[in-house]
C-alpha cells in the first residue's frame, strides 16, 4: 500500500513561485504513474499535470501549461511541482496522486492519494 504525503503548500502573491513536493513511501516495489489533482473550493478536482513512472513523459492541464513543471525526484515515487507566475485561479488544495501505470495518467483516476496541501493566491 502506498502511502503520499504532500508539502510545500503556503500564500503566495499574484505572479509569484511555489514548489509542492510529495513523498511516497510503503511500496518501492511498484511503478507508479504519478501527478497532480487539485480541488477549489466548490468545484470537482481537477487535473493538473502528470508524469509516467520513468518521468520520461509528462502531461499538462491547458489551464497550467507553460506556468508549472512536474518532475519526479531521484528518491523512487518522489514528486514535485513547480508553479511560477500564479493566479488567484490557482487557488485549490493540492493533492498528489499515484496508479500502477506505465503511461501517463491524465485523468483523476489514480488509486493513490495524499491528503492535500493548501495553495491559496491572493494579494
Amino acid at each position: 500500500q502506498l502511502q503520499l504525503e504532500e508539502s510545500g503548500g503556503g500564500l503566495v502573491q499574484p505572479g509569484g513561485s511555489l514548489k509542492l513536493s510529495c513523498v511516497g513511501s510503503g511500496d518501492p516495489a511498484s511503478n507508479y504513474a504519478m501527478g497532480w489533482i487539485r480541488q477549489a473550493p466548490g468545484k470537482e478536482r481537477e487535473f493538473v499535470a502528470g508524469t509516467s513512472w520513468t518521468g520520461a513523459r509528462t502531461h499538462y492541464s491547458e489551464s497550467v501549461q507553460g506556468r508549472f513543471t512536474i518532475s519526479r525526484g531521484h528518491i523512487r515515487n518522489t514528486l514535485f511541482l513547480q508553479m511560477t507566475n500564479l493566479k488567484p485561479e490557482d487557488t485549490a488544495v493540492y493533492y498528489c496522486a499515484a496508479k500502477v501505470s506505465r503511461a501517463v495518467v491524465i485523468d483523476t483516476s489514480y488509486d493513490y492519494w495524499g491528503q492535500g496541501t493548501q495553495v491559496t493566491v491572493s494579494s
